[in-house]
């Protein structure tokens, strides 16, 4: 009886089962993620124009032995007692996540795609939430990740499992190099012809960017910053009698071009603006189809093609109106000025977090909330700043998505029925386009409140104002929603924006810049590398960073643009 129970336990301790080998719980992890955490993937694959089904077919099954073995070799590496579960949980939501958004909004996912992810607030944040997200990532992670934190896995010595770890890695790659080698035409055909599937591989896609966005510190100090414009000075605009120059600069987000009525849209969009004395010009591209992109970019001299490969982070147009002497501020009812503003002699407010009853939910405010206590936050700027110029930037909320039904109040709804839900493939075409023309009415109607107030400063100002969104938006063209598509792929939608000029008589007078001028050069193709040197002629600030040939004012009158000192 005492041999029995002494060897019992042992007897069953034998029997018990001894747990998963770490190799098959990475294959299974694997083939977890590339096969359904890549729905989108398949799904785009088999929507490819020029393809057949066969060559779809090879491939779909190209692509998914590629991240399979990818994704094997990267767990192996981290296929240790203790990180091997916390990895595979982590790659497991990375792809739920990712599928949900690629499926839902048919984006990709690249480095600026991860920056607005990383830079996303909380407002925004809580637009993109819907129980539809909740479900996925619960059945592409939550379901798998139970069973994982379940499961019993075998143990070995620390040396067999750096060699069991080191082999599945180097077969694993040699492996990817074989499937290349035979695959070769239709991946090097189908990575040539369409680009969007190299950002649709998850979870790769999502750890790609993030490491491109790590290596970065290493390509350009990101914490210096080198001055620029420290020559500016005013110029002989200042020198004459007259008002002190008030330059609104409206920073819009989420703006396209072709909704616009004084675009040449059908809806009547437009109804305010299209009563004051304003140029629309009608062909003008942004730099970027992000926010985090395209703001930093526009506001620099850089232009769009040298800005992402720039040696070193430089100041931007703020600083150099201040160079000068000007008095600048920055309101901000949206996510931030990302950088250029930061350096301002007067802080940044943000109106996104005022109560105000009427302007404001509990989340976020109406745009035209900026517009609140102006003459005031003016009066406060530097007197011997102000005394020689104002320049205010106020950044919109404008016709940020998904949720564009909150972007406009109730008495500007003119197109009904709206979308209300931020799964938008959910919603009819036209309900969808519905709720975005109507922040657009609610735009019209902000510029008009602005010029409106501008007029009031004639007193005392020479006022004047640029309306330039930062990015456009898909709204189902194409299946595609929302922006931040990489710049070579992306839709016109996403690139072409609505750029605003109203100058007040007095300004025109002290510019000698025409309106009419203006508005026969409509159709000129500007994009925002003009911005920065188009203000700063605009104003007449005179500095070496100044080119003339990008300033689209410079050609509509004498005297009108800054000059270069050389």
């Amino acid at each position: 009886m005492n041999v029995l129970l002494t060897d019992s336990p042992r007897n069953t301790s034998r029997k018990s089962a001894p747990g998963l080998r770490q190799i098959w719980i990475v294959l299974l992890s694997s083939f977890w993620l590339s096969s359904i955490c890549n729905i989108a993937l398949w799904r785009e694959i088999f929507r490819l124009p020029g393809l057949s089904n066969p060559q779809a077919i090879t491939l779909g099954v190209a692509l998914a032995l590629v991240i399979t073995l990818a994704c094997t070799a990267l767990l192996s590496l981290l296929a240790w007692r203790w990180t091997l579960k916390p990895a595979i949980i982590i790659f497991w939501f990375s792809a739920a996540f990712g599928a949900y958004f690629m499926m839902t909004y048919s984006v990709v996912i690249d480095t600026t795609m991860m920056v607005n992810a990383m830079q996303t607030d909380v407002r925004e944040t809580s637009d993109l939430l819907s129980w539809r997200m909740a479900v996925l990532v619960l059945l592409l992670a939550g379901l798998p990740t139970i069973w994982l934190l379940r499961l019993t896995v075998r143990k070995q010595s620390a040396l067999r499992q750096i060699g069991s770890n080191l082999a599945t890695t180097l077969i694993a790659c040699a492996l990817i190099a074989l499937v290349i080698l035979l695959f070769f035409q239709s991946i090097a055909t189908g990575m040539r012809n369409y680009t969007q599937l190299r950002y649709m591989m998850n979870p790769l896609n999502s750890f790609y960017a993030i490491g491109m966005l790590a290596a970065k510190p290493f390509q350009r100090n990101e914490s210096a910053i080198l001055p620029l414009g420290e020559d500016a000075k005013l110029g002989a605009n200042f020198a004459a009698p007259g008002k002190p120059p008030l330059l609104l600069l409206v920073l819009g987000e989420t703006a396209r071009s072709g909704n616009f009525s004084l675009n040449g849209y059908a809806r009547p969009t437009n109804t305010l603006l299209t009563k004051e004395t304003v140029a629309s010009q009608r062909n003008a591209w942004s730099c970027g189809t992000s926010t985090a992109a395209s703001v930093p970019c526009m506001f620099s001299n850089f232009g769009r093609t040298s800005y992402e490969g720039r040696p070193a982070n430089y100041e931007g147009l703020l600083d150099v109106l201040q160079h000068a002497g000007l008095a600048v501020l920055w309101l901000d009812n949206q996510s931030g000025c990302k950088g250029t503003c930061d350096r301002l002699v007067t802080p940044s407010v943000d109106t996104s977090s005022l109560k105000l009853p009427g302007l404001c939910d509990a989340n976020e405010c109406l745009d035209e909330v900026m517009l609140k206590d102006i003459d005031a936050r003016i009066a406060a700027l530097p007197p011997e700043r102000s005394a020689k110029g104002v320049v205010i930037v106020m950044h919109q909320m404008g016709s940020h998505g998904p949720a564009y039904f909150k972007r406009s109040p109730e008495k500007f709804k003119k197109f009904l029925p709206e979308c209300k839900d931020n799964a938008l493939q959910s919603c009819s075409k036209q309900s969808l386009m519905n709720a975005y023309d109507n922040s657009i009415v609610y735009t019209d109607y902000f510029l008009a409140s602005s010029i409106a107030w501008l007029k009031t400063r004639a007193v005392s100002n020479s006022p004047a104002m640029i309306y330039l969104a930062d990015h456009g938006e898909s709204l189902g063209e194409d299946n595609l929603y929302l922006h931040g598509m990489p710049y070579g792929i992306a839709p016109d939608v996403q690139k072409h924006v609505p750029w605003i000029t109203w100058l007040s008589p007095e300004f025109e007078k002290r510019s000698q810049v025409s309106m009419r001028c203006l508005n026969s050069r409509l159709d000129t193709h500007i994009t925002h590398d003009n911005y920065f040197h188009s203000v700063l002629g605009l104003l007449d600030v005179q500095t070496n960073v100044y080119q003339d040939s990008f300033d689209i004012y410079a050609h509509c009158g004498l005297g009108a643009g800054a000059s270069s000192t050389q």
